[in-house]
């Protein structure tokens, strides 16, 4: 028998209990969901990084209606994915998905022009920690957060409104402020969508079909609140060239 222990615990029996529960089909379905996440990343990164260096990335400077072009094409394709999550197959939802990344890539890569690499890697760093330590706060809470829903919407709604403002007033302590409370919406935003992972599983336990296309569905949400926060804080921090 294995004599090492730590706060009465049995080495053994501690990876053993938790080689169990990562191999339970929602800890499954977890790590599929996050895998999502991160190819969407990835294939952001990818998009802005060849348009960076091909110069095509000019083409925003010469083609004034492609960022309002960008907009609308990933605001339907998010629709569409929230919308229809019954009807398309999951092979639909996974295209769209990885349309949504590729196209949040061309929209995004200008920023490659405006700010240093080597400040927006150190930004990267720094949302990865704050993004992982609140989604494992969703994942380890037991706590029921659809209450929380109306105060995550209402949060969003005024975050939009404040920066439509700010678009006419230029203000600069203005839009500071703006960075933070955008930082701390999505922080709560971040944890909030971790948890619906594990209660989406339950709600459609049984259901595979379903369960894939919570998982891309999960997956872009989780997406959507790790740009955010690399955003706003990109904003706060990063250095311009």
């Amino acid at each position: 028998m294995n004599e090492n222990s730590y706060g009465g615990f049995q080495d053994g029996a501690d990876l053993d209990a938790v080689r169990q529960q990562v191999q339970t089909p929602l800890y499954r379905h977890v790590a599929k969901t996050y895998g999502w996440m991160f190819l969407g990343l990835l294939l952001t990164f990818v998009t802005s990084f060849l348009l960076y260096a091909t110069r095509m990335v000019l083409l925003f400077f010469i083609t004034p209606w492609l960022p309002f072009a960008l907009l609308i094409g990933k605001l339907a394709l998010v629709f569409y994915l929230t919308s229809r999550i019954r009807k398309y197959s999951v092979t639909t939802a996974r295209v769209i998905f990885l349309c949504y990344s590729v196209l949040t890539g061309i929209a995004l890569s200008p920023l490659l022009l405006l700010y240093d690499a080597g400040s927006a890697i150190f930004v990267f760093g720094v949302v990865s920690v704050f993004f992982g330590v609140m989604a494992a706060a969703g994942l380890i809470t037991k706590r029921d957060v659809s209450g929380f829903a109306p105060l995550i919407l209402f949060g969003l709604l005024a975050l939009l409104l404040m920066g439509a403002v700010n678009l006419f007033l230029g203000l600069e302590g203005f839009e500071t402020a703006i960075c933070f409370i955008g930082v701390a919406i999505f922080l709560g935003v971040t944890t909030y969508d971790s948890k619906k992972v594990k209660d989406y599983y339950h709600a459609f336990e049984g259901d595979a079909e379903m369960l894939e296309k919570v998982s891309i569905y999960s997956a872009l949400n989780l997406y959507l609140d790790f740009i955010n926060l690399f955003l706003y804080l990109l904003r706060l921090l990063g250095k311009r060239k």
